[in-house]
C-alpha cells in the first residue's frame, strides 16, 4: 500500500480532468465569492472598530477582539478543516464553510453587545477557514490540468484585490451606512454562492483514513497560543505573559507531532514538509506575506507621519499596488502553465524587494508620481509571485494530500501576516519617529530572503 492515504469516490460522479467551460466559469464564481468575502472580513472590521466601540459601549482595546477572534479562528482551525475535506470531500467542507459563514455575518449584523459580535466573529472565522482551507484544492477539480495556472491565478486576485480594497470598501459603506451593513452585505452574497455551489462544485476523491478529534484539539490550541503570542507581542505584553504563551505554543505544537507521528496524512502536514519543493513554498510564503503585513501597516504611518500626507491621500497612495496586483495576477497565473513557479516566483518577489527599497529610500518630499509609480512596482512583484506559488504548493502535493496542502496555503499565508502585523509594532517600539522606516527595511529583507526560497526551488526540483 502507498505511504499516503488510498482513495474512494464520492457518491456524485467525479471530473476526470477539470470541469466543461459554462460548469467552470459558475463554480470558480461560486468559489470566487466565498473567497473574496473571507479575505474582505480579515480586515474590513478595522475601519469600524471606533464606532462599534461607541454603539456597544464598549472600551477600544477590548473592541480588538472583534478582529483578533476571527483571525484565532481561522488559523486555529485552517488545517482540521483541511484534513476533514480530505476525508469527506472538499465540496461538503466548503458548502458548510459558505453556510455558516453567511449565517454568521448575520448574526454579526444583529449583534446588540461585544460578547455577542465576538461569538458571531468566532462563527464567522471558523467558516472562512472552511473556505479558504480548502478552496486550492478544489481548483484541482474544477481546471484542467495545464489549465491549472489559470486557476491559480484567478484565486490570487480574489484573494490579493479584496484584502487591499477592504479597507476602502469599509469606508464607502460606512460613508452610507452603520456598521451592521458591513457583516449584512455579506448575507445575500453569501446564499448565492452556497445555493450555486451546490448545483456546480464538483465533488472529489476522499481519504480512507479517519478524522482524528484529539489532533484536531491540540491544533487548534497550538495555533491560538501562536496567534495570541503574535498579537500581545504587538501590544507590548508583558515578558511572563509572552513566556507563558511561547511555553504553550511550544508544548502543544509538542503534544500535536508526537501524536500524529506514525499517521499517514498527518494533520500538520510534517510529510509533505519533507519534499524540498513544498518546504521552500512555505517559507516563500511565509516571508513574502511577512513583507506584505509589514508594508501595509507600516505604509499608511509612513504616508501621513514621515511624508505629512492626509488620511484621504494616504488611501488613493496604496491604490497602485491593488491595482497592479489585480493586473498581473491572471498574467503570472497563465505564464505559471508553461514555466517554473520557482523561477517566476523569484522574479517578482525580487521586484517586490527593489519597490519596497525604492520607497524607503525616496527624497524627503516625494511627488504623487514618485510614490505611485513605486507602489506599482511592488503591486507588480506582489502579483507575480502569488499564482506561481500556489502552483507550487500544489504541484508538490500528491492528489490524495490536497486537502492539507490547501491548509498549508492559507495557514502560511495568515502566519506570515501576522508576524509582520508583530514586527511592525517592534519597530516602532524601538523608535517612534522613523519606526515606518525600519519596518520597510524588515519588509524589504523579508521580500529578498523569499525570493531566495523561491529560486531554490529550481534546485529542489532537479534534485
Amino acid at each position: 500500500m502507498s505511504t499516503h492515504a488510498t482513495l474512494k469516490a464520492d457518491a456524485v460522479d467525479i471530473p476526470a480532468d477539470g470541469l466543461p467551460q459554462n460548469a467552470r466559469r459558475l463554480a470558480i464564481f461560486s468559489l470566487a465569492i466565498g473567497v473574496g468575502m473571507a479575505s474582505l472580513d480579515t480586515a474590513i472590521a478595522n475601519v469600524a472598530l471606533p464606532a462599534i466601540a461607541d454603539q456597544l459601549h464598549t472600551t477600544p482595546a477590548a473592541s480588538v477582539w472583534i478582529i483578533n477572534v476571527y483571525q484565532l479562528a481561522m488559523v486555529a482551525t485552517l488545517l482540521p478543516l483541511a484534513a476533514l475535506g480530505e476525508i469527506i470531500g472538499y465540496r461538503r467542507v466548503l458548502l458548510f464553510g459558505l453556510l455558516l459563514f453567511t449565517l454568521a455575518s448575520l448574526g454579526c449584523a444583529l449583534a446588540w453587545s461585544l460578547p455577542s459580535l465576538v461569538i458571531a466573529r468566532l462563527l464567522q472565522g471558523i467558516g472562512a477557514s472552511a473556505v479558504m482551507g480548502v478552496n486550492t484544492a478544489m481548483l484541482r477539480a474544477i481546471y484542467p490540468k495545464h489549465m491549472l495556472g489559470r486557476g491559480y491565478g484567478t484565486n490570487a486576485l480574489v484573494v490579493a484585490v479584496a484584502f487591499a480594497v477592504g479597507p476602502t470598501l469599509a469606508s464607502v459603506i460606512l460613508s452610507v451606512a452603520n456598521w451592521p451593513w458591513l457583516f449584512a452585505i455579506n448575507v445575500p452574497l453569501g446564499m448565492a454562492a452556497f445555493f450555486l455551489g451546490r448545483k456546480v462544485l464538483p465533488a472529489t476523491p476522499r481519504a480512507n483514513h479517519t478524522f482524528d478529534g484529539l489532533t484536531a484539539l491540540y491544533n487548534v490550541v497550538a495555533f491560538s497560543l501562536l496567534i495570541l503570542m503574535f498579537g500581545d507581542a504587538a501590544h507590548q505584553a508583558s515578558l511572563k505573559t509572552l513566556a507563558i504563551e511561547l511555553a504553550g505554543t511550544v508544548l502543544f505544537f509538542a503534544l500535536l507531532l508526537r501524536r500524529q507521528a506514525d499517521h499517514k496524512a498527518p494533520m500538520l502536514p510534517v510529510d509533505l514538509l519533507r519534499r524540498p519543493m513544498f518546504a521552500l513554498s512555505v517559507v516563500t510564503s511565509v516571508c513574502t506575506f511577512a513583507a506584505q503585513g509589514l508594508a501595509f501597516v507600516a505604509l499608511p504611518f509612513y504616508f501621513f507621519t514621515t511624508l505629512g500626507r492626509s488620511a484621504v491621500e494616504t488611501g488613493f497612495l496604496m491604490t497602485p499596488w491593488a491595482v497592479m496586483v489585480a493586473i498581473m495576477a491572471p498574467i503570472a497565473g497563465r505564464l505559471s502553465d508553461h514555466y517554473s513557479p520557482g523561477a517566476l516566483g523569484g522574479i517578482g518577489l525580487a521586484i517586490l524587494g527593489a519597490g519596497l527599497v525604492a520607497l524607503v529610500l525616496m527624497s524627503d518630499a516625494p511627488s504623487t508620481f514618485d510614490i505611485s509609480w513605486r507602489m506599482g512596482v511592488c503591486g507588480v512583484g506582489f502579483g507575480f509571485f502569488q499564482a506561481p506559488n500556489l502552483k507550487g504548493f500544489m504541484g508538490s502535493a500528491p492528489p490524495d494530500r490536497g486537502g492539507s496542502a490547501s491548509g498549508m496555503v492559507a495557514t502560511s499565508r495568515l502566519i506570515g501576516q501576522a508576524t509582520g502585523a508583530a514586527l511592525v509594532a517592534y519597530c516602532f517600539m524601538v523608535s517612534s519617529e522613523h519606526g515606518a522606516t525600519f519596518a520597510l527595511w524588515a519588509a524589504a529583507l523579508f521580500a529578498a530572503v523569499a525570493s531566495l526560497a523561491s529560486f531554490g526551488r529550481l534546485v529542489a526540483v532537479k534534485n
